[in-house]
Order: structure tokens, then C-alpha cells, then sequence
């Protein structure tokens, strides 16, 4: 990647939910930088369902969510890409949510700088994922690491 280019990011569903839906406040430093063009928020059509079928579940109904602005947000923000066809490389990084894998599979193809999720199974697999240059935290810990020298 040329070093003018935006870093690649991946965000996971509970995240843009925190973002879109809940308006966490700890949102707003990678959204500020998906704005000013300092990161590159890569998605899949899966993962585009993924969220349409949460929201269209009711789960944060009593959040009162506009799904105009979050399919906006969705159109302006996200590079979209094809989905990545799994390996059966035993090396892998393997999930043990199969329904986060597609995460974790888009990141390190492409790859992504940074995967940004609260699930758990998804965080284990930070320690495993530096060798291959991908940072797996949650949105607190990403603005931490942009605020140290």
C-alpha cells in the first residue's frame, strides 16, 4: 500500500451497531478518520446482509435506528469488496463464532490494518493475528493506540 493511501479497516457488525444504532461516543475517533480519508472501511455483500438482518430482527428497536441514514452511512463509507473464498490452510486463523470468520477471512486478504470488534471469540484471536499485521481491538483500544506516539 502506498503510504498516501488510507489504511484498510474492518469493522465487525456490533461495532457499526455501536456506531449507527447505539452512537457510542468511543465511535467517533475511526469515524472521523473513515471521513477525512485516513482509513479505507472494507465490507462485503455478507456482511451488508449481515447488518440488514439485525436491524430487520427489531434488536435495537428501542434505539429507534434510521435505516436510511445507516445504509447512507453504509454507501458512503464502505469500500465494498468480494467475499473471500476461505483456504483450507490448516495456518488460518480460525474463529470459533463461524458466523465472524467472514471477518477475520476479509482482513487478512486484503489486507487490513485493523479489525474492529466487541465479540469475544473474535478478540482471542488477537494475539495470533500481529504476525500477520492485523491489530483485532475494540474501538477504545484503536483510538488508544492512534493517541500514542
Amino acid at each position: 500500500m502506498n503510504p498516501t493511501s488510507p489504511a484498510a479497516i474492518v469493522l465487525d457488525t456490533n461495532v457499526v451497531l455501536d456506531w449507527l444504532v447505539f452512537r457510542n461516543p468511543a465511535c467517533q475517533p475511526f469515524v472521523e478518520a473513515l471521513a477525512d480519508g485516513r482509513l479505507c472501511w472494507l465490507a462485503t455483500p455478507a456482511m451488508r446482509d449481515e447488518l440488514g438482518h439485525v436491524l430487520s430482527r427489531g434488536v435495537a428497536a428501542a434505539w429507534e435506528p434510521d435505516p436510511g441514514a445507516i445504509w447512507m452511512a453504509w454507501e458512503r463509507h464502505v469500500t465494498e469488496v468480494p467475499a473471500v473464498v476461505a483456504s483450507g490452510d490448516k495456518s488460518r486463523l480460525r474463529c470459533t463464532d463461524s458466523d465472524d470468520q467472514k471477518f477475520v477471512d476479509l482482513a487478512l486478504a486484503h489486507p487490513a490494518r485493523w479489525l474492529l470488534s466487541r465479540d469475544r471469540a473474535v478478540l482471542k484471536l488477537a494475539r495470533r493475528a500481529r504476525p500477520f499485521g492485523l491489530d483485532i481491538v475494540t474501538p477504545e483500544a484503536w483510538a488508544a493506540l492512534q493517541l500514542t506516539p
